[in-house]
């Protein structure tokens, strides 16, 4: 029998769908490819590698993306620095990995997407992360600036975060030919 879901539930996915379709097209299509790699859900590289240079850039995010599992079971249960180091340093590099593909230009679509790789219970790491990441050198200045001023004061200054995890994890579905179907 399914499990019927509660209005609170539908509400809150309604809400995550709308975010990801308010992203930006190119935006949209990482997100799917990241989620395809990191979750290990079909081939990404059959799927979205369109040339020889996309198909290199989604061997190197499968390379970064080994770090996936590590970081998942390092995120501490609090926010004490003493369990904070070893998570955070592979967080930033792959942060810095995925903000340097150009695709993720705000922190609502790096969040967005690191709450489904990752799962809710790093919401709190995530904008220093963010911000670490950001900041690095090997991004162009502009984008640096528009990544470090898409992040809100509220999201900077959270004094707590949902543990709910995320319920819509966006994925591709081939184009029908809607005139070829029965009417």
């Amino acid at each position: 029998m399914a499990k019927r879901m509660k209005p609170a539930e539908g509400a809150m996915t309604l809400a995550e769908m709308k975010e990801f379709a308010g992203f930006a097209a190119a935006t949209q299509r990482y997100v799917r490819r990241s989620l395809d790699v990191g979750l290990d859900r079909d081939d990404a590289m059959i799927r979205w590698s369109r040339d020889v240079v996309e198909a290199a850039s989604i061997r190197a995010q499968a390379q970064h993306y080994r770090r996936l599992p590590a970081i998942r079971a390092l995120v501490p249960d609090d926010s004490g620095l003493e369990s904070a180091e070893q998570m955070m340093a592979p967080l930033i590099t792959l942060t810095a990995f995925d903000l340097g593909q150009g695709r993720l230009t705000s922190f609502s679509a790096y969040r967005f997407l690191y709450e489904r790789l990752v799962g809710a219970q790093v919401r709190p790491w995530l904008p220093a992360a963010f911000c670490a990441a950001s900041a690095m050198p090997h991004l162009h200045p502009e984008l640096r600036r528009t990544l470090l001023q898409s992040i809100s004061e509220a999201a900077a200054t959270a004094s707590g975060w949902s543990s709910r995890q995320p319920a819509f994890f966006p994925y591709w579905v081939e184009k029908v030919d809607v005139t070829a179907l029965p009417h």
